[in-house]
């Protein structure tokens, strides 16, 4: 067996190679231990923490990496760990871990490994001194059931660890299903959008998480402490959804700065926590060898998104068809938040047996007024400016009868008129909103409802 031991430095969370976090977030991560195993995992499944250190067995990868050399350039070269790191290298886990103490080590037999480098001896380094033992080689020289009944089982069963006599047996780490991340924070902050640096340092980790699932996230949820000697709430929170699975932290960073400076912060925050909400796997995406086909600045979803929590979701419409045949209720305009399945639309749907939507076949005007205007009438021909003529019609609609409100009977026809050009009117062939007789023709009402541009 071969293990690696890797233990992080004290030194903020550096950049990047590809797979590291963003270093234009800037800020360390909130749980370096924690990120780096998640990193870690590529590598192997066997992944472990032990004291203040990462332990990894590598024996049943190093093939399919192509050797234990390819393997290790794999770890410290091509794909740098995402913080700094010391690391060290053993046939078992504790002698890895021992060598991290000092580099001199890093070729010591374990023989001549310190105590102070095995956790189980720590407690009885005094003792073990006077009695001249400085080495693991020493203590293991001495008499098994004195060392057991002077410092107890657990010493000798650290010693038969250290050097392969029993197996090493560890919690393995795994990957989250849910990403969850808190950080305190090193002072009050007292307003929302400061909250946005300490927020940086959860979307580091966050980064990390999304690239090892190769997933993007679709929403998430900032969490708040605030000072509970307050008199006002002790908790707030806030949520983030984007149109698409996104893994563009420099996009969320945006998203998420607009929506706290709406916020109102009652109390100073002493705590953040983020945690994902609804996450997709994401789908590979191929590059263009032409310079010109690729994508500059935001898409049009991260736009949209950014302009809503900027300018609130009620400012910002989309148009999303409704399943009415009354033109005036074909479509509602509704907050981009709420119809963002529709952004990336545009497909051309066909319906079941190969039959495309009747409403593609109906000739529709490009301006629909938003109340229909009733026409006058001449000897049964509607006038606007004008007499007009009919072109072409009728297009028979009865709809809304089965909803309890207004039912439209109605006959369309497309009309010139001398003034206006081409126009979208209807005669109207029920008495009132709900009922059932038909009135003769000379009595029917006539509308313009659109205007052909």
């Amino acid at each position: 067996m071969h293990w690696i031991a890797l233990q992080p430095q004290p030194e903020e969370a550096r950049t990047l190679q590809p797979g590291q976090v963003d270093a234009e977030l800037g800020g360390a991560l909130p749980d370096v231990l924690a990120a780096l195993g998640w990193w870690a995992l590529q590598f192997t499944p066997k992944v472990a923490r032990f004291e203040d250190a990462l332990v990894l067995e590598v024996s049943a990868s190093e093939r399919l990496w192509g050797g234990r050399q390819q393997l290790l350039r794999q770890i410290f070269e091509s794909n740098s760990p995402v913080a700094p790191v010391k690391h060290a290298q053993g046939a078992t886990s504790l002698i890895a871990t021992a060598r991290l103490y000092a580099a001199e080590l890093a070729r010591t037999v374990p023989d001549d490994l310190p105590l102070a480098a095995l956790a189980a001896a720590r407690p009885h380094l005094a003792t073990l001194e006077k009695m001249g033992c400085t080495r693991w080689g020493q203590l293991r020289a001495l008499p098994r059931g004195g060392v057991a009944r002077r410092f107890g089982a657990p010493l000798l069963e650290a010693l038969d660890r250290a050097y392969g006599g029993k197996p090493d047996l560890y919690p393995w780490l795994v990957l989250p299903d849910v990403f969850e991340a808190t950080l305190e924070l090193a002072a009050q902050v007292e307003t929302a959008p400061a909250l946005l640096f300490g927020a940086r340092r959860l979307l580091n980790q966050l980064q990390l998480w999304l690239q090892l699932r190769h997933s993007g996230v679709l929403a998430f949820e900032l969490m708040w402490t605030m000072d509970a000697r307050r008199d006002t709430a002790t908790e707030g929170q806030l949520v983030v959804r984007t149109a698409e699975p996104t893994g563009d932290m420099a996009h969320l960073q945006r998203l998420l700065g607009e929506h706290l400076a709406r916020v109102t912060l009652p109390a100073p925050v002493l705590y953040l926590r983020l945690r994902t909400l609804e996450t997709q796997k994401l789908g590979g995406e191929t590059a263009s060898l032409l310079p010109d086909e690729q994508r500059r600045g935001d898409s049009l979803h991260q736009m949209l998104e950014r302009l809503s929590a900027r300018l609130g979701p009620e400012k910002v419409l989309q148009l999303q068809p409704r399943a009415d045949h009354r033109p005036e209720r074909m479509q509602a305009w509704l907050p981009v938040s709420n119809a963002t399945q529709l952004i990336a639309g545009g497909t051309d749907r066909t319906r079941a047996g190969g039959q495309k939507d009747s409403k593609k076949d109906a000739l529709y005007p490009t301006w629909l007024l938003a109340e229909p205007l009733q026409l006058a009438v001449h000897r049964n021909a509607p006038l606007y400016q004008g007499t007009l003529t009919l072109l072409a019609g009728p297009q028979r609609l009865e709809a809304g009868w089965w909803g309890g409100g207004d039912c439209a009977l109605r006959d369309y026809f497309l009309a010139r008129s001398e003034q206006m050009g081409l126009l979208w009117i209807y005669r109207e062939r029920l008495v009132g909103p709900g009922g059932a007789g038909q009135r003769a023709e000379a009595d029917a009402g006539w509308y313009l409802h659109g205007i052909f541009a």
